[in-house]
């Protein structure tokens, strides 16, 4: 009777190969670990070479390094301030201030006004009214093919020829256009404002609060309960109530015409009026074709289905289109975004006083032209990265989500 034997060896089961690191030059990750290190290592070389040559050439020429001179006094008049500055007093670090707050108020009114000035020149091109579509597609043809500097320049030279502050024209009682710029009623800001605002950004706040809670009934139940009582009682109830309470104060400071200047009021300066205009009128253009590119990526069978509903069209676009379409508006709107802020560089065409032109007499006067292009990219750079990372949140939050 013979017996069979069996090898242990198989009988035990096959153990899978580690999937450790293995220090061979044939293992791929080994090789982009190394070739990362060699690369961030030569990147980091670079910039100590640059830096120490930079620090010798300066040691050898006696030029002081360091931001000490932001402590100075600075001496540089300025035209146009968003918070107290005097020349005779104030540091060069006040009036960077003064310039970073001045190019952050041209680039936040830039985008607002291009945004809506672009999604209606870019609906109005897809519009049955033939003239209509005609004189948008004109407005994008000749405003995108026009040089931004020559758009400033332009609209400088042309607010320049209005009439002088003695014959201003009144647009409407307390508002005059002159060469020296826009002149409007200004309201007289008292504590009782301020206590308003806040209430009003609370309320704000609590309506969003509402709205979310009022999303997930919806989606729980099927049933969305309404948001706009609370949005009347907590933004505007609220801080009218708070705002009669503190004594309702609503005390308008007219602007006065003299011989050959206004005084009181508020001014809108040319300066700011052409960077504007030309800013908006430029930008525009390009935000008008990626809406109207939005609008046109919807399959045309959303319209028929909304127009077979009976639904009109201007509710078809801002219900059914426009959702849709603000997934491929809102990547190429980045850039746009992006371009209205670093473009107001340009404003030291024109004499804006904005952070490029402040920094370019502080360096002049100081000598430190290394500090002071480094705080000038600095500031773009994080303008520039909130911008792409509120965008990228939004467009993240718009996309839509396989279920």
């Amino acid at each position: 009777m013979s017996s069979t034997s069996t090898d242990p060896r198989l009988s035990e089961p096959r153990r899978a190969p580690a999937k450790g690191l293995t220090l061979s030059w044939s293992d791929p990750r080994l090789r982009a670990i190394v070739w990362q290190v060699v690369i961030i290592g030569l990147i980091a070389a670079g910039i100590w070479y640059l830096v120490d040559n930079t620090a010798a050439n300066l040691e050898k020429a006696r030029i002081a390094t360091g931001f000490d001179f932001l402590g100075r006094t600075a001496g540089i008049p300025v035209g146009e301030y968003l918070i107290p500055y005097d020349p005779a007093v104030n540091t060069y670090g006040r009036a960077f201030m003064v310039g970073v707050l001045n190019t952050l108020m041209v680039s936040v009114v830039g985008v607002v006004l291009t945004t809506l000035l672009g999604t209606f020149v870019g609906i109005a091109s897809l519009s049955h009214n033939w003239l209509l579509s005609r004189l948008c597609h004109a407005y994008v043809e000749v405003m995108r093919d026009v040089p931004l500097l020559l758009h400033l320049l332009f609209w400088y030279a042309m607010l320049l020829t209005l009439p002088t502050v003695r014959e201003a024209m009144e647009l409407l009682p307390g508002m005059f256009l002159s060469n020296s710029g826009l002149r409007v009623p200004l309201l007289v800001w008292e504590p009782a404002h301020s206590w308003a605002l806040l209430a009003f950004i609370a309320g704000w706040i609590g309506t969003y609060l509402a709205q979310r809670r009022a999303r997930r009934i919806q989606n729980a139940t099927g049933e969305r309960p309404r948001v706009w009582p609370v949005a009347v009682v907590a933004m505007l109830l609220v801080p009218l109530a708070v705002w009669l309470v503190l004594g309702a104060p609503f005390t308008m400071e007219m602007p006065v015409r003299s011989r050959f200047r206004f005084t009181g009021g508020g001014a809108i300066t040319p300066e700011f009026m052409a960077l504007m205009i030309g800013l908006v009128l430029y930008h525009s253009a390009f935000a008008a074709e990626i809406v109207r590119s939005g609008i046109q990526s919807v399959p045309s069978g959303q319209w028929e289905a909304a127009g077979a509903l009976g639904l009109k069209r201007s509710v078809t676009l801002r219900e059914i289109v426009l959702p849709q379409a603000l997934r491929v508006i809102i990547p190429p709107m980045t850039s746009t975004y992006l371009g209205v802020a670093k473009n107001s560089s340009l404003a030291v065409a024109i004499g804006y006083p904005d952070l490029v032109s402040i920094m370019n007499t502080t360096l002049n006067q100081t000598g430190q032209a290394i500090e002071g292009i480094a705080l000038i990219m600095a500031v773009y750079l994080s303008i520039s990265l909130s911008i792409s990372l509120f965008m990228n949140w939004y467009n993240a939050r718009i996309a839509l989500v396989e279920r």
